[in-house]
């Protein structure tokens, strides 16, 4: 299965090269990466405060921020020496709770609740959308789905990273549905369309894992 398009290796390493200066200051300064993976959590948490109320467009840029410190966590424990295990097993944690927020955000607006940020006149959204809701439920779904199968894989000693719809694809998506969500008139219908995309594809992606996994061990066990 084809990468997702905006993630090729020629824009991960401009993406790098960018960044990488600002995780080796983090890492003179003595900053611990445990530090930015908290900070990451809590601009997520931000962010699906922002959803709620439907502001799209912001939320995106927030959402942008806790990736960058997701990048910046793993750089500056790389440049400090300060990897670790339960580094690793930390990140991967705090990323499915961030995942989670950003869907409990948006659940919460398409489900018509009243807006957070307007609580001195309370504001219906315009309307309850099930069927949203249900595609923001396959959504997170797909997403957990695909980070399990890799973590089970690997518990069983097998290789699993494979699949369009990983999270750094999955987060691109989503801050470009979300910039296109602030767009007036039509912005809603582009970031359903969105969370649609998310949830075909990320259930693909799993499925993909599931299949490359099984591939895996019969050829280990037809060179047995």
């Amino acid at each position: 299965m084809a990468r997702f398009v905006l993630l090729n290796e020629k824009n991960r390493d401009r993406y790098l090269r960018i960044i990488t200066p600002v995780g080796k200051f983090f890492a003179r300064t003595g900053i611990h990466p445990n530090t930015l993976s908290i900070t990451g959590l809590i601009l997520s948490a931000a962010a699906g405060f922002i959803y709620s109320s439907g502001a799209f467009f912001w939320a995106a840029w927030v959402v942008i921020a806790a990736g960058i410190c997701d990048t910046l966590d793993g750089l500056i424990a790389r440049q400090a020496k300060k990897t670790s295990i339960f580094g690793a097993f930390f990140d991967s944690t705090l990323d499915r709770y961030s995942d989670m927020f950003f869907f409990l955000g948006l659940a919460y607006y398409f489900s018509g609740g009243t807006n957070p940020l307007m609580d001195h006149n309370p504001q219906v959204h315009g309307g309850t959308h099930p069927w949203t809701v249900l595609i923001l439920f396959l959504a997170v779904t797909g997403s957990f789905m695909v980070s399990y199968a890799r973590a089970r894989a690997e518990g069983l000693g097998i290789e699993c990273r494979g699949g369009m719809m990983q999270r750094p694809e999955r987060m691109v998506l989503l801050i470009i549905g979300s910039l296109l969500g602030g767009l007036p008139g039509f912005g809603e219908i582009l970031m359903k369309g969105t969370l649609l995309i998310l949830a075909i594809s990320t259930h693909l992606t799993a499925v993909h894992r599931i299949i490359a996994v099984r591939n895996q061990m019969l050829k280990e066990n037809k060179t047995k």
